[in-house]
Parts: C-alpha cells; sequence; structure tokens
C-alpha cells in the first residue's frame, strides 16, 4: 500500500467546510491538534450555518473563506496561501433531493473537477472526494469496491460522473470515499428525516406506517468515523483507490424504525411488499399524501415550542421512499489499519442527533419527555 509523505502536521483545505461532514471534520482535526493550519471554504458563513455550540467555538480557531466553487476564480482565490495546502478533502457538493439535472451537474460534476484541477495545479501531496455508496446496484448482498455500478439516485448518478472525470486529471494524488448513509450531530439529510416523521407520529398520536418491509437494508457510518477514515487516508492508499464506508451493523430500516420508536414512545408498522407493491404505480400522489401529513403538525409543533427558524423538516422525496436496498461492504479500508469506533447504530447514537438539534432550539424539546 502506498503512502504518501507529511511527516510533519499538514496544513489541511476543507472544501464545502460548512457542511455536514466538513463541520465535523474541522472540528475532529482541530480538537484532535491533527493539522498545522485548517482553512474551510463554503458559499455559507458559519453565522447561518446552523453550526452546534461547540463547533461555533472551534470554528473561531480557524480561517474561513467564503467561495462559489462552481467559479473556478473563486476555486483558485479558496487556494491561495502563502504555503501549498498538503491535504485538499471535497465535502463539497450539491446535497438536496430533487433537484433538476443542471443544478446537479454544476454542483456536483463541474464543482468537484473544478476543485480536482486546482488541487492537482497547486501540488497538494493528497486529494480525497467524498462520493456516495448510492452508486452500487441495490442489491441486498454488500457491495464492495470493485461490484457492479449501478447508481440509482440523480446525486449518486452525478458523483459516480465527478469520479469518472476527477481519474482523468493526470498529477492528481487522490483518493475516492463511498459511504453509506451518513449520521451524527449536525445530520439533516441521513437518518434525521425519518426521525422526524417519527416525532410528528408522537404529536399526531398515530401508528407510523412504512412501506416495504423492515428487511430492507439501510447501511449507515457515523459521521466521526468518516472523519476518522479521511484522516486515516491522507498517507494511505495508492492514487485512484476508491474506499467505502459503512459499519459492521448491516442497518436496516426495521433497526432505524425501531429506534425512533423508542426515542418518541410510538408504535409502527410495515405495509409489506404486496401492500407497497399497489403503492408503487402511484408513488409521487402517496409522497405527496404523506407530506402534507407530516409537515402540518410538524409547523404546529414548532410553533407551539417557540421555533421560529428551523431547517429541519420531515419532509420525503420520493427517492427516500424506494425499494431499493443501501448494502455496503465497508471492510476493504481495514485492511489498511483503520477501525471503526461506532461498529453499530445505537438507540443513542440516534438521540444524541435529537439533543443536539434540542439544545440549539431548532427541534422541540417537549417531543423528548
Amino acid at each position: 500500500m502506498a503512502e504518501v509523505g507529511m511527516e510533519e502536521k499538514p496544513r489541511v483545505l476543507i472544501l464545502g467546510g460548512t457542511g455536514f461532514i466538513g463541520r465535523n471534520l474541522a472540528e475532529y482535526l482541530v480538537s484532535n491538534e491533527l493539522a498545522a493550519k485548517v482553512r474551510v471554504v463554503d458559499k455559507v458563513p458559519p453565522a447561518t450555518a446552523w453550526l452546534g455550540g461547540r463547533q461555533k467555538e472551534i470554528f473561531q480557531r480557524i480561517e474561513f473563506k467564503s467561495a462559489n466553487l462552481i467559479n473556478p476564480a473563486s476555486v483558485q482565490g479558496a487556494f491561495d496561501d502563502e504555503v501549498t495546502f498538503d491535504l485538499v478533502v471535497n465535502c463539497a457538493s450539491e446535497g438536496r433531493l430533487g433537484q433538476m439535472e443542471p443544478v446537479y451537474n454544476e454542483g456536483i460534476v463541474k464543482l468537484s473537477v473544478n476543485c480536482a484541477k486546482e488541487a492537482a495545479q497547486r501540488g497538494a501531496q493528497r486529494y480525497i472526494e467524498l462520493s456516495t455508496a448510492h452508486v452500487y446496484a441495490p442489491d441486498k448482498v454488500a457491495s464492495t469496491e470493485g461490484c457492479k455500478i449501478s447508481p440509482w439516485t440523480d446525486i449518486a448518478q452525478h458523483k459516480l460522473r465527478a469520479e469518472q472525470e476527477i481519474s482523468n486529471i493526470k498529477g492528481l494524488n487522490y483518493v475516492v470515499l463511498r459511504p453509506a448513509i451518513v449520521y451524527g450531530p449536525g445530520d439533516r439529510t441521513g437518518l434525521t428525516p425519518r426521525i422526524l416523521v417519527g416525532a410528528v407520529y408522537k404529536e399526531l398520536k398515530e401508528t407510523m406506517r412504512l412501506l416495504w418491509s423492515p428487511e430492507l437494508r439501510t447501511n449507515t457510518v457515523h459521521v466521526t468515523d468518516v472523519c476518522r477514515a479521511i484522516w486515516h487516508l491522507r498517507n494511505t492508499g495508492n492514487s485512484g483507490q476508491v474506499f467505502n464506508l459503512a459499519d459492521k451493523g448491516n442497518t436496516t430500516q426495521g433497526q432505524t424504525t425501531e429506534f425512533v420508536s423508542q426515542i418518541f414512545g410510538i408504535q409502527y408498522e410495515f405495509l409489506g411488499s404486496v401492500i407497497s407493491s399497489v403503492a408503487k404505480i402511484s408513488l409521487p400522489e402517496i409522497c405527496e399524501e404523506l407530506n402534507e401529513k407530516h409537515m402540518e403538525p410538524w409547523s404546529t409543533i414548532c410553533q407551539r415550542s417557540g421555533i421560529v427558524n428551523t431547517p429541519l423538516s420531515p419532509f420525503l422525496f420520493e427517492e427516500q421512499l424506494y425499494n431499493k436496498h443501501l448494502c455496503v461492504d465497508g471492510s476493504a479500508i481495514e485492511a489498511t489499519g483503520f477501525t471503526y469506533q461506532h461498529p453499530h447504530l445505537t438507540v443513542d447514537s440516534l438521540r444524541e442527533v435529537v439533543e443536539g438539534f434540542a439544545a440549539q432550539d431548532l427541534f422541540p424539546r417537549s417531543l423528548l419527555s
């Protein structure tokens, strides 16, 4: 396994650094005193990024630069410094579901290529691209890095294109990470929508009904392990190598739903494949009906709790209701000496996410009583 230099503490550039993974990576590096310098670049400033208390403190101790990384000139400015950055991590990406193709093309493909080209031109010792495990075919058997590629979300399709284009950039020493569903403090799009739907059913005092079966694979990885993997790969792995990230728990939607029910004290049931298959025919309509059912009580709860503004929403997109497995083998990186600190999803790890938002007054505390 080839190793890259960086005997001294590296200078680290985090692109998309006020997002979910980026902010946690900044916190990990600063808290453990791992980097000589940390610069965070994002179009969203820390003041409006819904940072938690600890992260607000962390961002006072690092450098922040505002930049639109779709613009090549802005990318150059993001990299400009007296000394070259050793490690460049691209966490930046259009992550919103339900967008049009041009939005993903610019916010994922063009952005990633811009950043990777600049890293190569600047002579960065290692560039790490955050992709997604949704690029694999939705099989029930865990996908390794060499398994069939068949991206089944719009974001995954564009992430794969970004990977392919980056592979053609000369002089770029890079690795790609393909994480399963990332969860942890600050998560708003991974498991949190499922959590928020559960909160709504506590308010409604109704049984939460879910499509498909509890065995549907929805594999996970904790954001701390993603950050640790990024740091591990700063000097491990061959250029161009791809690593999956998924914990050892083979998480299913049944497990996640059970934990959500424990947090809020609600009942739930799965509709099974027969009824769900009928529902699949009209999935857009069902998705619309669910959102109408969920959004109004969520707004009512927030207003009652004095929450005027929150980035959290139980709104669901069709892609989140597909009967498609996300089953990922994350063991290859372990052969390089990496270990997972969060080998399984737990009810406490999900409760930590909710309590973190409650502490920021972004989630109604009354629902946790």
